[in-house]
């Protein structure tokens, strides 16, 4: 009797715990980069959980081990880019966030970035998802729901794989990082209550 309620109990965890590791990685969708799923809640609320999913590229060519030039040839300056491989990056938030005076809304987006040669980037939040991150019906500039000023950073270490980070900020809210080569842009968000 003991051994069926130890299996029933170690069933349950195992199943109770699958919907966890389901939120912090997803397997690759066949492309060359594996894809990631980040998620934080905010503010010490549950229901105040923002969540990325994307695309992360290497450094190197991952058909010939050669380093490739990130920023200003792989991700050029001046175009939009999907922010990570293969589809769109998806941004989900379970209530509105806020950058600066830029509301958005409950929902699910998707995220562009437009870096610029001057160090200057921006990060577009696009109402449309579902799209392949790059060619025709891919990002569609109507479907804009707002451009955010990001901050660039030079990094200490190198990032070989592209990463996107969600920190806490001490007096509330977050920060989003993009991270890649020896740069990091980020842009600080607060939730709305």
């Amino acid at each position: 009797m003991k051994t069926i309620k130890s299996l029933l109990i170690a069933s349950a965890l195992i199943l109770g715990s699958l919907p966890l590791m389901a939120q912090t990685k997803v397997a690759s969708t066949g492309g060359v980069s594996p894809h990631e799923t980040i998620s934080q809640t905010f503010d010490g609320v549950r229901n105040n959980r923002v969540t990325i999913t994307y695309g992360r590229p290497y450094t190197k060519d991952p058909k010939t081990g050669d380093a490739r030039e990130i920023w200003g040839t792989l991700v050029p300056y001046g175009k939009v880019w999907r922010t990570g491989s293969d589809e769109a990056t998806i941004l989900i938030t379970q209530k509105t966030i806020m950058f600066g005076d830029t509301a958005v809304p409950a929902g699910a987006y998707t995220l562009w970035t437009l870096p610029n040669e001057d160090g200057t980037a921006k990060l577009i939040i696009n109402k449309q998802v579902g799209q392949w991150g790059v060619g025709p019906g891919s990002y569609d500039e109507k479907q804009d729901l707002a451009r955010v000023d990001l901050k660039k950073d030079v990094t200490d270490k190198t990032n070989d794989q592209f990463t996107i980070a969600l920190a806490k900020n001490k007096e509330g809210g977050g920060t989003i990082k993009l991270m890649w080569a020896n740069t990091q842009y980020s842009a600080a968000f607060t939730v709305q209550k």
